[in-house]
């Protein structure tokens, strides 16, 4: 064990999704030690949508009084408990949206602690002693090893940030429906999320299909490893793909998609899984557009640390990466929250310490 850990850290939070540019600086109490836990001073944190949708109170009111947002945490480990032994002072490591589970139930056991019904989300929730967890807008944090991750050597802190929640969201439901060799799959949306699944897609080894509204993004699409790009506001853009997809990923962060022609795209028992929350539900959703080809829609949450572990590997073998905007102090939160929320990034944004 290490030395005597810090109890406290400083970050960036609001009070009031009606003020969610108003960050104010505060001191808060870091998880209570356990000897399970690790502790890492924050070097970079990624903007995930989630957060906008949290501080702005899209998803709902805050759960705790003042939240600090921020899940994509990159740092160096500063305190190991004493039943760590993955790893060590020093280390550079990872944690994404979900810090804790009861770590005892058949979803733990099984690789699904993301479906834990007690899983800790990494901010505006609260550990099971009321302590309030945090997030990444900050100096420090502390959680069970099980949500630590190293971070391969050939991955930039910078780009490494974003996959913890923006590459796991879209790279465990991707493995999870059979992506891979003579595998054709339709990925819808290409922002911060749908870049990251094209590259781990055609990495895969899978036929990749984009569907966007936007056709300044061909380029991008084709260069991340798209085969095809399909503009959805074509007229008919879904008849050509009648039968021809065995996946579907969306990853559109909107209420409206065209989801009756995306689903006549799948093959017979396929299915689309959507990973874009948005604030409001999705329109014209009628179970008749599933009734032609017994087509399936679902969820999916995050992903499991073996799938993290899994998906890191990757990055680091094929030189994935995310397309970073730009990298901004983190006293500059409020730029990249209003840049997320008023789509003026086309990618991501990614915040650098720069709290003593």
């Amino acid at each position: 064990m290490s030395s005597s850990p810090q109890t406290t850290a400083k970050g960036y939070g609001i009070s009031d999704t009606k003020k969610y540019t108003d960050f104010s600086v505060k001191e808060f109490k870091l998880k209570t030690l356990t000897p399970d836990d690790v502790t890492l001073d924050i070097e970079f944190c990624g903007v995930c949508g989630s957060d906008v949708h949290t501080i702005t109170g899209g998803w709902g009111g805050l759960n705790v009084p003042w939240c600090v947002p921020g899940h994509e945490i990159i740092g160096k480990v500063t305190h190991v408990g004493d039943n760590v032994k993955e790893f060590k002072v020093g280390q550079r490591v990872g944690v994404g949206a979900q810090v804790l589970s009861c770590l005892k139930c058949n979803r733990c056991h099984e690789d699904n602690e993301q479906y834990c019904p007690e899983q800790v989300d990494t901010y505006n929730a609260k550990f099971p002693d009321e302590v309030e967890a945090q997030g990444g807008y900050s100096t420090a944090i502390r959680t069970n090893q099980r949500f630590v991750f190293s971070i391969p050597e050939a991955i930039k802190s910078e780009d490494a940030a974003p996959m913890l929640c923006a590459g796991l969201t879209v790279f465990s439901p991707l493995i999870r429906n059979g992506t891979g060799p003579g595998k054709t799959i339709g990925i819808v949306g290409i922002g911060g999320l749908g870049h990251l699944a094209i590259q781990f897609a055609h990495h895969l080894g899978a036929k990749v299909i984009v569907f966007s509204h936007s056709s300044n993004k061909e380029k991008d699409a084709k260069n991340l490893g798209a085969d095809e790009f399909v503009l959805t506001s074509d007229d008919k853009f879904a008849d050509k793909y009648f039968d021809k997809l065995d996946f579907i990923l969306s990853a559109a962060d909107a209420s409206v998609i065209p989801l009756a022609e995306l689903l006549s795209t799948l093959k017979i028992d396929g299915k689309l899984t959507s990973v874009g929350l948005p604030d409001e539900p999705w329109k014209d959703l009628q179970p008749q557009a599933m009734a032609s080809n017994a087509a399936c829609i679902g969820g999916s949450h995050i992903g499991s640390k073996k799938e993290v572990n899994q998906m890191l590997k990757l990055a680091a073998e094929k030189g994935i990466k995310p397309i970073i905007d730009e990298v901004l102090p983190m006293s500059q939160a409020a730029k990249a929250i209003e840049g997320v929320k008023n789509n003026k990034v086309r990618y991501r944004y990614v915040l650098k310490q720069d709290l003593a």
